[in-house]
This record gives C-alpha cells, sequence and structure tokens, in this order.
C-alpha cells in the first residue's frame, strides 16, 4: 500500500510531463506553420508572376506571326521600372491629355512595384535640372561606373535598326499629333515639358536619369536583371532613348515593355488610316516582333488592364487551344481581314498548345471572348477566369470543338453553349457525301444570319451531333449530310445569365474561305456585342 501511495504523484507527473510536451510540440508545430506561412508570403511579395506576350514567325519570311504567351516569375529586388518620359506637358494637346489620364494607373502600378521592391527609375528627359540636388538624382550620378558591354553606344539614341527589324507600321513623319490645338490651329513641336507629371510620385528610394551609362550604372550596382518599361510614346521615346527598349534589349537585359501603360504619337490622317488607339497597337506588335514581350498592368494589380476613354473599341479575347483546326492561323487572318477595317475591335490572341492555357486571365479586360478549344484538363483557377467572365454577363462565341473544349469542365457544352456534342457523322468531304447548310426557316430574319443565302450551301467540315438543343437555345441554321440526310442543328443562340452565347460546329480550316461563314460569324460578333457597325 505504501509503494501505491507513492505511484499516484508520480502517474501525475508523468502526466503533466506528457501534456506539456504535447503542448510544447503543438505550439513547435504551430510556430513552424506560421513560419512557412510567413516565408511564402515574403516570397510572394518578392516574386512577380508575369504572362508575358510576345510574336514569333511561323516559318522565316512568310510574314505570318503567331501570337505566344508564356509566364515568368521574376525577383522584385532584381527588376527595375523605367517610366519614359511622361512629362508634365507636351506639345500636342492631345497626347498632354492622354497623359494625364493615365498617369493615376501608372502611379498605382509603380507603388505596389516599389513597395514590394523593385527600382523606380524616373526618365523624364531634359527636365533634370528640376531635379537638381535632390537625393533621387544623387543616387543615378553617385551609383559606381561600370563599362557597358562592346559595340554598345550607351548615351546614344536608338534609331531604327534594318538589320533586326521592318520599318515601323505607322507613319509618323507628321510627328504624329491626332488632333489641332484647342484654338484650331495644327499644334507644333517644341519643348513644352518641365518636369515629370507630378501625379506619379517619386519616393526617397528612386532614382532619376535620362542617361543610357547612369542607368546602366544603377543595374549593375543594383544588381538588376529584369526591366519593366512603361511611358510614352512607344514609336519614339520607349523604343528610341538610350534607356528604353532597343538599348535594353542591345545590352542584354531582360526587358518588357507594360503596353497598357503606354501610348503613341500617331496621326490617323497617316498611314495605315487606322484608328489612334489602333496604331498604338500596331506599334506594340512590332516591339513583340523583334524586340521584347510585353506584359499588361493587371499582373502586379490583379485590376482590369488600363483603357483610355475614348478607346471604344470592343475588345476581343481569342481564347485559341486546338490541334486539328489551325485555328491560330485561321482566325487572327479573318480578324486582319475582317475586322480591322473602320477601327471598331482591338484584339488579344490568347493560344496555347497545351492544357493550360497562359495569360487566360486576360479575357477579364476583353468585351467579347471568342472560344475555339479542344478537350483541354484546364486547372481549376483557369476554368474560374471562364466563369468569372461569364458571371459578369459579358458575350460568348464558340466555335466548333469548343462544344467539347474542356475535359474538366464537361458540362460546358450543355450548361453554358445549350448544345449536346455526341460525335459526328464521319463524313468529312471529299472523299464521303458533303455537308450542306441552311438558315433554319423560322429564323430567317435574325440579325446574326442577316445576308446568308437562303440556299443551301456546302461547308468543309464534317457534321457534328449536337441535337437534342436546351429548351431555350434558339437554332439558326441546320446542317445534314449527303442529299437526304437527317438536319443537325448547325449555329444558335441563347442566354446564359446576361450573357449572349452562340455557337456554330462550322470552323473547319477551309469554312474561312467561304463568304457565308465569314458572314455568320461577323454577323455573331455584332450581335453578340449589341453593336452594329
Amino acid at each position: 500500500m505504501k509503494s501505491a501511495r507513492y505511484l499516484i504523484p508520480v502517474f501525475i507527473i508523468l502526466l503533466i510531463a506528457i501534456i506539456s510536451g504535447i503542448i510544447w510540440a503543438g505550439s513547435g508545430v504551430q510556430n513552424q506553420n506560421q513560419q512557412i506561412s510567413d516565408n511564402l508570403e515574403l516570397r510572394n511579395l518578392n516574386e512577380l508572376e508575369l504572362t508575358l506576350r510576345s510574336r514569333v514567325e511561323t516559318e522565316p519570311g512568310s510574314g505570318i506571326w503567331q501570337t505566344i504567351h508564356h509566364r515568368e516569375i521574376w525577383s522584385l529586388p532584381k527588376t527595375a521600372v523605367i517610366i519614359a518620359d511622361m512629362w508634365d506637358r507636351h506639345w500636342c494637346e492631345s497626347a498632354t491629355e492622354r497623359v494625364d489620364e493615365i498617369a493615376p494607373a501608372m502611379n498605382q502600378v509603380v507603388n505596389n512595384l516599389r513597395d514590394r521592391g523593385a527600382l523606380i527609375i524616373h526618365a523624364p528627359s531634359g527636365t533634370l535640372d528640376a531635379y537638381h540636388g535632390t537625393v533621387q538624382r544623387e543616387r543615378a550620378l553617385n551609383a559606381s561606373y561600370h563599362p557597358v558591354p562592346e559595340g554598345i553606344e550607351i548615351n546614344a539614341w536608338c534609331n531604327l535598326n534594318p538589320d533586326v527589324e521592318s520599318e515601323l507600321p505607322i507613319d509618323d513623319s507628321d510627328e504624329g499629333c491626332d488632333k489641332p490645338c484647342a484654338d484650331g490651329t495644327p499644334c507644333t513641336p517644341h519643348q513644352a515639358w518641365s518636369s515629370q507629371i507630378g501625379t506619379i510620385e517619386v519616393h526617397e528610394q528612386d532614382a532619376i536619369s535620362d542617361t543610357g551609362q547612369e542607368v546602366y550604372n544603377l543595374f549593375m550596382d543594383n544588381d538588376i536583371e529584369n526591366i519593366i518599361v512603361m511611358g510614352v510614346h512607344t514609336n519614339m521615346c520607349v523604343l528610341g532613348r538610350p534607356f528604353a527598349i532597343r538599348q535594353m534589349a542591345n545590352i542584354g537585359k531582360n526587358v518588357v515593355l507594360m503596353r497598357d501603360m503606354t501610348d503613341s504619337m500617331y496621326n490617323p490622317d497617316m498611314p495605315p488610316y487606322v484608328t489612334h488607339f489602333r496604331g498604338t497597337e500596331l506599334v506594340v506588335e512590332h516591339i513583340e516582333k523583334y524586340w521584347a514581350p510585353t506584359i499588361v498592368s493587371s499582373d502586379i494589380t490583379g485590376k482590369p488592364a488600363f483603357r483610355f476613354k475614348e478607346d471604344e473599341r470592343t475588345h476581343i479575347a481569342f481564347l485559341i487551344a486546338e490541334d486539328e483546326y489551325d485555328a491560330h492561323l485561321t482566325l487572327p487572318a479573318f480578324a486582319k481581314k475582317h475586322l480591322t477595317v473602320g477601327g471598331h475591335y482591338g484584339f488579344n490572341f490568347i493560344q496555347s498548345d497545351h492544357h493550360e492555357i497562359d495569360g487566360i486571365d486576360q479575357i477579364r479586360d476583353a468585351d467579347l471572348l471568342i472560344l475555339y478549344v479542344r478537350r483541354r484538363h484546364l486547372p481549376e483557377h483557369q476554368l474560374h477566369a471562364i466563369r468569372e467572365y461569364l458571371a459578369e454577363g459579358k458575350p460568348l462565341i464558340a466555335l466548333r470543338t469548343s462544344s467539347h473544349a474542356f475535359e474538366t469542365w464537361t458540362e460546358f457544352d450543355e450548361k453554358i453553349l445549350g448544345g449536346n456534342y455526341t460525335g459526328h457523322h464521319g463524313n468529312r468531304p471529299p472523299e464521303n457525301p458533303p455537308t450542306w447548310i441552311q438558315v433554319a426557316p423560322e429564323s430567317s430574319g435574325h440579325p446574326v444570319v442577316k445576308g446568308l443565302p437562303e440556299v443551301p450551301f456546302q461547308a468543309a467540315s464534317w457534321l457534328y451531333k449536337t441535337g437534342p438543343l436546351s429548351t431555350d437555345a434558339t437554332p439558326l441554321m441546320n446542317g445534314w449530310v449527303g442529299a437526304d440526310g437527317e438536319p443537325e442543328p448547325a449555329a444558335w443562340i441563347r442566354q446564359y445569365g446576361d450573357s449572349r452565347i452562340f455557337y456554330t460546329s462550322l470552323g473547319d480550316q477551309r469554312d474561312f474561305e467561304i463568304p457565308a461563314f465569314n458572314q455568320l460569324l461577323l454577323n455573331a460578333i455584332e450581335w453578340s456585342t449589341g453593336k452594329n457597325h
């Protein structure tokens, strides 16, 4: 009994020790988990995940360029932002107005990047006297000297290089002012600027320079590998300044242009006679072909890309991921031929050969999504981008294989498109009976079939099995095989929430050679966006 009396206190002591150990271990795990979480958050703050857009010629000399998106992760402490010539005033008054408009959005982007560790370099050329004696100007002046790579004229203007690039796609020989001054007379070139626009904040840790050597010294002192260029104007300062796109590419830096944080000096009265904003896009495309990829501010802010208030075009995102019908060639060719006249549309071709589609989140910037995708295993976060787009009530046009676009969203055809794809009739011409298409009699007056022939026409696509359709879908065109085949819905519309939906099972490469198919697609674009151009 005496030994038992002693065992009870011992047992209690052991129990307390065990419990304390569990609590201590749990606390250790909790602390470890918190440390992991803190490290991940720090890593996310110090890293920048970007979607870079560039253009690659399908074959050398072909003149056919394919848009490529790919993702990169940059270390922000190794990244610099160069703000090119965002002056307080420009000799062209309409250019001044656009600088005033874009500057607040640019300031938000710059503040975000600065707070996360990027070096901000303000480069308002020709105005450095306004910054004499400031710590930001002294930072650039006092950076250690570093010799540049051999053959680089680091402080020289970088003119068009015919060994690297074609001529610019816009004619800016008139200096590019797109509107007269307020008094009705043409604006004439003169130095109207005295500093950078005050809307863009200059912080103590920033630097100020307009000299190529000084900027290079800052890069070397700060171990900078990656450069984001923004500012004005793409066809002039953004390409030519000694601290800008051509020069950064010449010295081997990983440089990108933020394409929604820029403008151009282009007058629509000059070739190629497109809108001012299309002119800017053409220069951006030129840069993507020959000098550097581009990004949008959305990658930094998570907000829609910036758009000037006067840019009233319908912006179309083409989402392309299929390996059977060359949609990456047919859709850009269709857009170039049919959608550039009049300057009513802007484009972003988001293409992928893989099961993930880099850049898919950029569909949030679009007014219309045109889908040509086949059997992709998209991860949930990428499917979410499409769901979010539709939740905003925006329109969708889906072509051919898009009825079976997603292996990870098999209800897409039924729930979104209102179809019932179960395969095809196996009648691919010319070896087998052709597919015939005709406007459905009950829909002959609908805007989507406006101008289409009343008589049947032959399509190149073999016929899909798509019926029966959702009860709220409206058939617009029927198809059948051979002379007496059973009719099958070949094009229809429906409403999904507030989103207008159009689908057609046509879309073979050779369908784009048929005038009736091109007219059908043009009509669908106008109907879905509610705009009649």
